[in-house]
């Protein structure tokens, strides 16, 4: 495993960070009739990420592992589990990322990142991972009705009381980004990542987000690097109608975009590697050639997924295959991105 220096500071992380949204799904079902998580191969899939020399990762407050949009009776659940996971292990070895913005109760203070919100989330955030600080603490996106400076005020003073080291932001309007990370100066606040989707086919960020990161020193946390499966090529024949990634996927498979796979299917046979190994180490490699720490988050359900993943890392795609993918993905239409909501009212353009 290699290890990065992440963003404008001197955190190290893995080139390889383990994400929790998307967990293995057990066949229990709650007291809801909402399936449960496959604990038991959930905590060994982390403690094979740590044994594999990944020590970074990635959940949210709001996160449940299987739910897509968990309500609040599912929330909590992946930090849960990844705090279970992580006992035992020496915690100054491992750098944990998690977000905070989303529902968490039914009341009107359960929601948003106001001062009361940020405080009492990073609070239970910190019993349900068993830690006693955050290392990077995201923004899950952006509150329209709170000013930023309170956010941002707040999280510095969890800074001075070490409760959390870094922040980053997620689904935030690029002119909205600067004004925060020059804000966080003056406040002595440390901005270090943007966590956004990035892959072959959604290059969102690249019409805006790199050129910020590169500027301004952010490091990337690259989630859905295999777009939801599909650039791991296990959807291309059928989607079963049931599955949790139905929705999501039926916007990528066409034929169109299938003859498109077909031929990063070639590049990655070419190279005597996997579709999804092709994908992630495409990702790692545009990093090194943009000089922007650019880490792919990925969710593993299966051991044998983990292996592979890892596996990319021993993958060098050649300048001439990058080029070759960077054209065949530009046949990609973008996926279509809502524009970012302007929540700063500043004239900062």
């Amino acid at each position: 495993m290699k290890y990065i220096r992440f963003g404008n500071s001197g955190l190290k992380v893995s080139q390889i960070a383990l994400g929790t949204w998307h967990l293995p799904e057990s066949n229990e079902v709650d007291s809801f009739n909402i399936n449960k998580v496959d604990e038991p191969l959930a905590l060994n899939i982390i403690k094979s990420a740590i044994d594999n020399g990944i020590n970074f990762f990635d959940t949210a407050n709001i996160y449940h592992g299987v739910m897509q949009n968990p309500d609040v009776y599912h929330t909590g659940n992946s930090e849960r589990i990844l705090g279970k996971a992580l006992i035992g292990y020496d915690r100054e070895s491992l750098v944990i990322s998690t977000k905070i913005m989303g529902r968490m109760a039914n009341h009107p203070n359960g929601i948003g990142l106001s001062r009361k919100y940020v405080r009492w989330q990073v609070n239970e955030s910190l019993k349900r991972l068993k830690t006693d600080y955050i290392d990077i603490l995201h923004m899950h996106m952006p509150d329209i009705t709170t000013p930023i400076e309170e956010t941002l005020d707040t999280l510095s003073a969890l800074v001075y009381n070490g409760l959390i080291y870094y922040i980053g932001e997620s689904h935030f309007h690029p002119y909205d980004i600067i004004y925060i990370l020059n804000y966080s100066r003056t406040v002595h606040l440390q901005m270090i990542s943007m966590q956004e989707p990035y892959n072959l086919i959604d290059k969102y960020i690249e019409k805006d987000k790199i050129d910020i990161a590169r500027i301004y020193g952010l490091g990337i946390m690259a989630y859905m690097p295999l777009a939801h499966g599909f650039l791991s090529g296990k959807y291309i024949n059928e989607i079963p109608p049931m599955s949790r990634f139905y929705n999501n996927l039926s916007e990528y498979i066409n034929p169109e975009n299938i003859k498109v796979l077909d031929k990063i299917n070639e590049i990655a046979r070419n190279l005597d590697a996997s579709l999804a190994q092709v994908s992630i180490s495409y990702i790692i490699r545009k990093g090194e050639l943009l000089n922007i720490p650019i880490v792919p988050v990925v969710g593993i359900t299966k051991i044998e997924q983990l292996n592979e993943i890892v596996d990319s890392l021993n993958l060098k795609i050649p300048d001439d295959y990058i080029k070759m993918l960077d054209d065949v993905s530009l046949q990609f239409k973008n996926v279509p991105h809502e524009d970012y909501k302007r929540i700063i009212k500043y004239n900062i353009n």
